[in-house]
């Protein structure tokens, strides 16, 4: 599949002073709620053309990144519940998975609005995570059981119980690990498809024998990988981003401008930045990962606990106000 040629890098005192600068363009829905939560989950698909939000109100709806009009959209319906986690398949233009509260996860052509595959009775689904070459996702619920799922399979390839709570997943590109938060404020890092600890220390016996990154003195809930693996960026409800070197899994550096919980990370398509959202505060905080420098803080009118990056180029997504927002919209100019 082809991928829109990236652009060149921005340097980190340009951005710093020219984002604060920069008008979002409003996806505005006139339908759904404009309570400042109602948007739970934003995703780009593979070519940065398409942005996908779920929303508390059952929303699912599909924009076309240089049609703000929502007459020019997608929606997908038939969940019953708060759409939870959006995400596109990686290696296709238009496959969407959504996963609800409802227990259901489907996945979606966009094109035709037909449902291609469904998995019911899964509990209280919330969390997301396609494998890099699109064969499967990983879904977890609030029950903190993980489920390989496949995009044509209607029902689990497997189910792996976790013994803590389980809040975010993320592949790494090789689709062989998985990272995930917990609760105990830890990032573990799992062989797919068998959920077993990645690394242990050989001196240590039982579950204290499994390497855990421990970054957090309060609960972890994102977890994100630079898009050349350089480094896996975690966030908590202690306000810290904490950055990992993904050789020794030793933390290099944290960034403490975070004004409360971290709900949601995104590297920039050339890994320099990294944004951070928060329900709390109000402002999006733009951070140099090569230094942990903050940068800039973005203001936004409410909290915006939903930020994701374009993958080519520098477009900001997020939640603001309970409408769909971004930064630096346009696919194509220098």
């Amino acid at each position: 599949m082809a991928r829109i040629a990236p652009r060149t890098s921005v340097a980190p005192e340009r951005l710093k002073t020219l984002l604060p600068s920069l008008k979002p363009t409003v996806y505005n829905d006139p339908s759904t709620s404009k309570n400042p939560n109602n948007i739970r989950t934003i995703a780009w698909n593979p070519l940065g053309t398409y942005i996908a939000t779920g929303c508390v109100d059952k929303t699912l709806r599909v924009w076309n990144a240089e049609k703000p009009n929502v007459r020019q959209t997608t929606e997908l319906k038939g969940h019953t519940a708060s759409i939870e986690k959006v995400a596109f398949n990686p290696v296709k233009e238009l496959e969407l998975c959504s996963v609800s509260s409802d227990g259901v996860v489907r996945f979606w052509d966009v094109k035709t609005k037909q449902v291609l595959n469904e998995v019911k009775g899964l509990g209280e689904t919330f969390t997301l995570a396609w494998a890099p070459r699109g064969e499967y996702v990983v879904v977890g619920n609030k029950d903190d059981k993980l489920f390989v799922i496949s995009p044509t399979q209607s029902t689990p390839v497997s189910s792996h119980q976790q013994p803590v709570q389980t809040n975010s997943i993320t592949f790494c590109w090789s689709g062989q690990r998985i990272f995930a938060s917990t609760g105990d404020g830890k990032t573990r890092i799992l062989t797919f498809p068998e959920f077993e600890p990645a690394y242990q220390f050989s001196y240590k016996e039982g579950p204290d024998a499994e390497l855990k990154l421990t970054g957090h003195t309060s609960s972890c809930i994102a977890v994100e990988l630079h898009p050349y693996n350089r480094y896996l960026a975690t966030g908590g409800t202690d306000s810290l981003i904490a950055l990992w070197e993904t050789t020794e899994w030793n933390c290099l550096r944290t960034a403490t401008k975070m004004a409360g919980p971290v709900r949601s990370l995104s590297f920039s398509w050339d890994g320099l930045y990294i944004a951070g959202g928060s329900d709390e505060g109000t402002g999006l905080e733009i951070f140099n990962s090569e230094t942990g420098e903050h940068l800039c803080t973005y203001k936004t009118s409410t909290p915006s606990p939903v930020v994701t990056w374009a993958p080519n180029r520098y477009a900001l997504a997020y939640a603001d106000s309970g409408s769909l927002k971004v930064i630096g919209a346009s696919t194509g100019g220098k």
